[in-house]
């Protein structure tokens, strides 16, 4: 069962940025390689990364913090395909309870938007 092992504990940097200050686990139901996911304290996040066109829809710390994180931290550590990192995060929002239309708007967003972010060292 896909599940977060941890409450999202974090520290304020600046206007953009905070740090992750417990380390928390996802666990996947996704066919991949590894089922469970190290999120490390000290991890950097700004959550959802929201193009300024769609910042009147969706705030940056929705429901879905805790999936956006995670998302972050695929994105930025690279051990899945970013179709895979994708999809784990409409997962991820699932488990927190994101209604089915939101999630779903989200991640057509993070489809059509995200492609530049993945990867990028």
């Amino acid at each position: 069962m896909s599940t977060f092992t941890k409450p999202l504990k974090l520290e304020y940097i600046d206007g953009k940025e905070w740090k992750l200050t417990n380390a928390f686990v996802y666990y996947t139901d996704l066919p991949v390689k590894y089922k469970a996911f190290t999120i490390p304290s000290g991890f950097i996040t700004d959550f959802a990364t929201i193009p300024k066109i769609l910042c009147f829809v969706f705030d940056r710390f929705g429901k879905y913090g805790k999936a956006a994180v995670l998302h972050d931290y695929l994105y930025s550590q690279c051990p899945v395909s970013r179709d895979t990192a994708d999809d784990m995060f409409l997962e991820a929002m699932k488990v927190l309870g994101v209604n089915k239309t939101r999630r779903y708007l989200i991640y057509f967003a993070v489809r059509l938007f995200g492609k530049k972010h993945y990867c990028k060292k």
